[in-house]
């Protein structure tokens, strides 16, 4: 027989995991970004660009979004110049969104047109994502207006 006071123990323990968890799932991309802790490039240049109120938007938005590695591969200067250029980062940071929510097992290979207007070649082969030859390291990052897919590179409209 369970003693109700261990019952009690339980069902609160099961309500604060329930709890914990939708208060991570109830965030929006911007915030999942920030609580990532490895987009902190991507954020400072969401900020620079104008574009944090649109990414916490309704959308929603599907974004591949580059890690702190990826910019890092960047040329010496190249990211400090952009955060000085909001028109151009804001044109580079929207080519990595598309509208719509897509996750990885929903990702065809083909074209999607991006939030900019050009478009970006996907391939979906082998269980592995790559949008303009840019690896999907992480997916399927699930947030309250769209879903986050962490990519290894910064991929360039033309």
């Amino acid at each position: 027989m369970i003693k109700p006071f261990t019952s009690i123990k339980f069902a609160a323990a099961a309500l604060t995991l329930v709890a914990g968890q939708a208060a991570y799932a109830a965030q929006d991309i911007v915030d999942t970004a920030v609580g990532a802790g490895q987009f902190n490039t991507l954020v400072a240049a969401v900020k620079a660009a104008g574009l944090v109120d649109t990414l916490k938007g309704p959308g929603p938005f599907t974004v591949f979004a580059p890690t702190d590695a990826a910019f890092a591969k960047l040329p010496a200067g190249t990211v400090d110049g952009l955060l000085k250029d909001p028109a151009k980062l804001r044109a580079i940071l929207t080519y990595h969104v598309v509208a719509g929510k897509v996750m990885a097992k929903d990702v065809k290979t083909g074209e999607a047109k991006t939030v900019n207007g050009q478009t970006v070649a996907l391939k979906a082969e082998g269980g592995k994502v790559m949008v303009n030859g840019a690896n999907v390291v992480m997916a399927d990052v699930a947030t309250t207006n769209g879903v986050i897919h962490a990519i290894d590179a910064v991929i360039l409209p033309k």
